[in-house]
């Protein structure tokens, strides 16, 4: 049996019990304040990285993980007989995933399988889990690689945001679709699409909110035995009710806050779920 360790980054929003539970090795990306740079999860967690943001310190942004930490990290693996899959934030989003490329070249060996998610934080967490699931199966290395790469396509996202004040500044939204969100109570319904966020649907109000993302669900369908992925920021209202929603209809699900590197991009508020629909 092959001896596999699964490698991701901080995106990927996992709970820190399932992190432990896998024992998957989470690599942080970089918060930057101006010259100020802290590891995400490490150095700076959410409630100071919002409090500093609250407080008007300059908007902070994000760096991805550079090669030579990959290098190392693959290194301690490999020389412990372990072949790697490592699975990252969308490549649109962010240079990781190709570090992660540039590492693996570096090292020439063909036992480390990079994988390029299209997602992030709990799509990305999802794809994540699941290889570590076919990995207790017994599953071979290459099997699993196979596996993921068929479900990335399948990963379905609705959420909905407090403001989009924090996806305009971030560069992941435009200032028109930011500027319409932010009037007349509209709130639009956003989804991770072919590695980048966009907009899905408008609608007027938490309430239409919650509906349109639990409709969107049932109307997609789940695949068997995948569990959906009910993520926040520090939401109230939206939260709730569909958290209620999915307990009522025995859903397997998984409750996760954002990491800062997610958070520098959704700001307080912003609420959804992840799925793996049937494929």
């Amino acid at each position: 049996m092959d001896k596999i360790k699964i490698i991701t980054d901080s995106t990927c929003d996992i709970p820190p019990e399932l992190v432990k539970k896998y024992d998957i090795e989470v690599i942080p990306l970089y918060i930057t304040f101006g010259d100020e740079s802290y590891l995400d999860g490490e150095e700076i967690k959410l409630d100071e990285l919002i409090a500093r943001i609250e407080k008007g310190d300059k908007f902070p942004g994000t760096a991805q993980i550079v090669p030579q930490r990959f290098y190392d990290i693959y290194k301690k693996y490999l020389n412990q007989g372990y072949k790697i899959i490592s699975i990252h934030i969308s490549s649109k989003m962010s240079g990781t995933y190709h570090s992660s490329c540039l590492a693996k070249e570096m090292l020439e060996t063909e036992h480390i399988y990079n994988i390029d998610s299209f997602n992030v934080t709990a799509g990305l967490g999802l794809l994540v889990l699941k290889a570590c699931r076919l990995k207790q199966q017994g599953m071979t290395i290459e099997n699993i690689y196979n596996e993921i790469l068929k479900a990335i396509p399948h990963v379905k996202s609705a959420l909905a945001f407090e403001t989009l004040d924090f996806l305009v500044k971030g560069g992941r939204l435009s200032k028109t679709a930011g500027t319409i969100g932010n009037i007349l109570g509209i709130k639009l319904i956003l989804e991770v699409k072919d590695g980048e966020m966009s907009v899905k649907d408008k609608v007027r109000g938490s309430k239409k909110a919650v509906r349109n993302i639990l409709e969107y669900v049932n109307n997609t369908g789940i695949k068997a035995n995948e569990p959906i992925s009910l993520l926040h920021v520090r939401n109230k209202d939206i939260l709730a009710t569909l958290r209620e929603n999915i307990v009522e209809e025995n859903m397997d699900y998984i409750e996760c806050e954002v990491g800062c590197t997610v958070g520098v991009h959704a700001g307080p508020g912003a609420c959804g779920i992840f799925f793996i629909e049937n494929y």
